[in-house]
């Protein structure tokens, strides 16, 4: 299952302006130009059992959206360095399956707020 669940989440994230994929502590990650995070993907992260990605959101939709449904988003944890503090965690391993075109929602959001604007206008004009 999480292969498939990454070949979705590769298939979205690559189809955005300047965005490329390389490992990153051990996880695949998704960069727009190779620098700004755009999204990790987790399969059993630290030995969670789970299957999820983590991106960049603004703390208001990370507390909406953990708090309307706490099974499908979490909040990923804080690194020492603070990172992850305002991030979406989405669980892709539900049992209804994941609704990719909101995860294509949620990603495109995170690319919208992370990547430079002159890319982020490649967006409206495509």
């Amino acid at each position: 299952m999480g292969k498939r669940d990454l070949d979705h989440v590769r298939k979205i994230a690559l189809a955005f302006p300047a965005v490329s994929e390389r490992l990153s502590h051990g996880a695949p990650c998704f960069f727009i130009e190779g620098k700004r995070p755009l999204c990790y993907y987790h399969d059993d992260h630290r030995r969670d059992g789970r299957i999820s990605i983590w991106c960049p959101a603004t703390p208001d939709v990370q507390d909406a959206m953990v708090r309307v449904d706490p099974e499908r988003f979490f909040r990923p944890v804080t690194s020492s360095a603070g990172v992850f503090s305002d991030w979406l965690g989405v669980f892709l391993d539900v049992s209804e399956g994941p609704d990719w075109k909101e995860i294509a929602a949620i990603l495109e959001r995170s690319y919208r707020a992370v990547a430079p604007r002159r890319l982020v206008a490649q967006l409206r004009s495509s």
